[in-house]
């Protein structure tokens, strides 16, 4: 397992079509989670039909990857990509609870708009420390200034911690990963408080059933284990455990 220490859990966010789902697709490639010639289809996170014909995130997709930093250690990254429309906030909420930091990107040609507003207040909620990402800065159109501006009077967030990047040509996503591992906080030590756990998100698989994604904050949990949903008080057994990898829906 992991040292505590050198894990970071982050989400994407952002206002629908600023490019999250690109971005991902970046990040995997530069931590070679997965090469680019075996990339199956552009947002490699949208797994559903109707995110890949629609063009947008309506699920929530967890992930890890494992980076080596400048530093020479090597960090476990789990990233969940978000849905940046309005309708599945729900979505955007859950799993914001699950991190600790947010990469909240930003269209250099639209500057913020409603839902990056509505997100960052979301992850202030969340007590979530937020990296800016100003997206499509290779367009003609990209108004750098327009948007360190808006970042400042809007958000309150100060230009100075913004990193401007194109996620469709790969231009500075290595300082967004350097970003990750110096500024986004590590998980907090549980030890001798037993076996906690956040559920943020789950799915039907047609082999495997139930899947559900869930955090843990504490213990461990393994095959054969009992878990109760303090929710609903309803007891199941563990079938599975296994930590999510793109390969798994390529």
């Amino acid at each position: 397992m992991k040292e505590i220490t050198k894990i970071r859990n982050f989400s994407i966010i952002a206002h629908i079509d600023h490019g999250k789902s690109t971005l991902a697709d970046r990040l995997l490639e530069a931590t070679h989670t997965i090469e680019k010639r075996d990339l199956v289809h552009d947002q490699l996170l949208d797994a559903m039909d109707l995110e890949q014909e629609r063009g947008i995130t309506i699920k929530s997709h967890p992930v890890k990857m494992n980076y080596k930093a400048l530093d020479g250690e090597e960090y476990e990254l789990n990233l969940i990509d978000t849905p940046g429309h309005v309708d599945f906030a729900y979505e955007v909420s859950r799993s914001l609870a699950a991190c600790e930091g947010a990469l909240l990107v930003i269209d250099a040609t639209q500057g913020v708009q409603a839902q990056t507003v509505a997100n960052v207040n979301m992850a202030m909620r969340h007590n979530l420390f937020i990296i800016p990402v100003i997206n499509k800065i290779d367009l003609p159109a990209a108004d750098l200034n327009m948007c360190y501006d808006q970042m400042e009077e809007i958000l309150a967030i100060p230009r100075e911690d913004a990193i401007a990047v194109s996620a469709k040509e790969g231009i500075g996503i290595p300082e967004v990963l350097e970003a990750i591992v110096k500024r986004v906080p590590h998980p907090q030590d549980w030890s001798g408080k037993g076996c906690a756990a956040l559920v943020f998100d789950s799915i039907y698989d047609a082999y495997r059933g139930v899947v559900t994604y869930v955090r843990i904050f504490g213990g461990m949990l393994q095959r054969g284990d009992r878990i109760r949903l303090l929710s609903t008080g309803l007891e199941s057994e563990i079938k599975e455990v296994g930590v999510f990898t793109p390969e798994m829906k390529a």
